[in-house]
């Protein structure tokens, strides 16, 4: 691997422990990554995208179970797919329910204890701590709510005290209570230096995780950077967005004359609008319409690549 430490690329960072260089990885005709090049280290990043963006591929790749069919994946200076070192310094968080139903929380953390050879008679106890589940330990995960099972694997995660976490779609089923707990536990870890990755489909729930964000979009790194870097590139970035209303004429007009959008065309689909203000045309939309007394029937953007963000910018 080069030195990317004086970098001026934001993929990259000056002290990575995880570095992606040209990496590739295809099912059959199915491209999941595709010649992506990127680093983390120590801290918390995020890793934004739709689903069936390659955020799961990249994960299963970084901790070795699957290798990449072209490019470079190393953890400090390592093949994670053939280096079983490696192992001891990495941990994964899956997002599928994978858990035997019939063991406890604790056993289940105590089993990964015993599978890394952690020697340590209360690591178990403290990993189910961190994530405020000792009053539920001895539950069996079967009876476990999805917040509660994903608490579970992130303390099974935790019990071998990893230098890198990897976290695919940790929040997913928790409650605000939970989640809230979870992104401070997760924060919290990034500033005692170690290598957090976290993945999400949801914007906001990105910038409440990471202040440095890798944008996925059909196995391409799309963006990257701080919160504000991420929001400027969504914004920025010309879109096509559809307009399905009864009077499209009329909207396209009062639309341009507020200089929201760039261009305007009527199709069978409906009104088509051009604009490089994404976030300026999402909040003008309805009140627009609104009015003049017209019914919004459909806005969707035909840019499927930037969909899912154009969904969180209307949100």
């Amino acid at each position: 691997m080069s030195d990317r430490g004086d970098h001026a690329d934001p993929a990259f960072v000056a002290d990575a422990t995880v570095e992606v260089e040209n990496a590739s990885v295809w099912f059959g005709q199915k491209v999941a990554l595709s010649e992506l090049t990127c680093s983390f280290g120590p801290g918390v990043t995020g890793l934004l995208g739709p689903n069936g963006a390659g955020k799961s591929t990249l994960m299963r790749a970084v901790v070795g179970l699957i290798g990449v069919n072209a490019g470079h994946v190393t953890v400090e200076g390592r093949d994670p797919r053939t280096d079983r070192d490696v192992h001891r310094r990495i941990a994964l968080v899956p997002e599928d329910e994978a858990v035997p139903a019939q063991l406890t929380a604790r056993q289940l953390v105590q089993y990964v204890a015993d599978l890394h050879g952690v020697r340590d008679a209360g690591a178990a106890e403290r990993a189910l701590d961190q994530v405020d589940m000792m009053p539920a330990a001895d539950r069996k995960l079967r009876g476990f709510s999805k917040g509660m099972r994903q608490r579970a694997k992130v303390a099974a995660a935790l019990v071998t005290d990893p230098p890198v976490l990897v976290l695919d779609e940790p929040l997913n089923g928790a409650d605000p209570v939970q989640r809230a707990s979870l992104i401070d536990l997760f924060r919290g870890l990034g500033a005692e230096g170690r290598t957090v990755i976290v993945s999400s489909h949801v914007l906001s729930e990105v910038e409440r995780l990471a202040d440095r964000v890798l944008v996925l979009i059909h196995g391409r790194l799309a963006a990257a950077g701080n919160q504000r870097a991420i929001r400027d590139a969504m914004d920025d970035r010309p879109r096509h967005v559809l307009i399905r209303s009864e009077e499209p004429r009329r909207l396209g007009a009062a639309l341009l004359r507020m200089g929201t959008v760039a261009g305007v065309s009527l199709t069978d689909a409906g009104l088509v609008v051009t604009t490089d203000r994404a976030g300026d045309l999402a909040v003008a939309v309805a009140p627009a319409a609104r009015k003049l007394g017209i019914r919004l029937r459909e806005v969707r953007p035909l840019d499927d690549s930037l969909e899912s963000l154009f969904q969180e910018l209307v949100r």
